[in-house]
């Protein structure tokens, strides 16, 4: 972990303890959702969305989901690798209830994608990863109990490598506000028409650095381990497809 990171991991330790404890009331352009009789947080234009794009896109690049396929309510960090544009699609299908989605801060300002990312409430991120207001509008919405997703690797993977190497955050948000990771791998870069794998792995927590003040050895190794659970992932589907394969060539 660099410099410039562990400075970052200590100024939102810093934010995290002077965070005022009284509530503001919502703003009609306030990040997090307010929850509904249900005590569910749902974004309509998120769904609206949904409704329309993800019928289309299975058309053209239809997919199966591999382990549980929804998610529960509450807050979540869902982490997954990187291929396309339309990898949010993935975890958006798993729950009706909104994600905030983290992206590069190009995208948004770009006139029908900045668009989307406003409606959707999408969190805008610098591209090295080093953004101490998005770990903090991270935090806000995780405690306001919403789920937030992002792509670790920073940028699509073009180069065929299992996983590009991450940009810290992932674990530093899971770790501070004690929220789940629901580690999701898409098996193979999506194709037309081609059936694509998305694996979805048991939600799991970072307990063992709760309450501690994390060095960076540390702090690399909680990555790290999120890192390995989505390449364990990988790993035991390709181990499946291939008995299966060998099973179907038996019979």
């Amino acid at each position: 972990m660099s410099e410039q990171t562990k400075k970052l991991g200590e100024e939102v330790t810093k934010e995290v303890k002077n965070e005022p404890k009284t509530k503001k009331k919502t703003k009609k352009n306030e990040l997090t959702v307010k929850a509904n009789k249900k005590g569910r947080h749902v974004m309509p234009w998120l769904n609206f969305f949904k409704a329309i794009v993800v019928p289309f896109y299975w058309l053209v690049k239809p997919f199966r989901f591999y382990g549980p396929k929804k998610v529960k309510d509450g807050p979540c960090v869902y982490v997954c690798n990187h291929y396309g544009m339309f990898d949010p699609i993935y975890p958006a299908v798993t729950t009706s209830e909104g994600i905030h989605f983290i992206a590069k801060k190009e995208l948004t300002k770009t006139p029908v994608i900045g668009w989307a990312m406003r409606k959707i409430k999408g969190i805008a991120a610098n591209r090295d990863g080093n953004d101490l207001r998005v770990v903090m509008d991270s935090f806000k919405c995780l405690k306001n109990g919403e789920k937030i997703a992002l792509f670790p690797e920073g940028t699509r993977n073009k180069i065929g490598a299992e996983l590009l190497p991450f940009h810290h955050g992932a674990a530093m948000i899971s770790i501070k506000t004690k929220a789940p990771i629901i580690p999701m791998m898409i098996y193979k870069k999506p194709r037309v028409f081609r059936m694509s794998h998305i694996l979805i792995g048991e939600p799991f927590e970072l307990t063992e650095y709760y309450d501690r003040k994390l060095t960076e050895e540390e702090m690399n190794e909680a990555d790290e381990k999120i890192r390995q659970r989505m390449l364990d992932m990988r790993a035991q589907h390709r181990e499946w497809l291939e008995t299966k394969k060998k099973k179907g060539k038996k019979a």
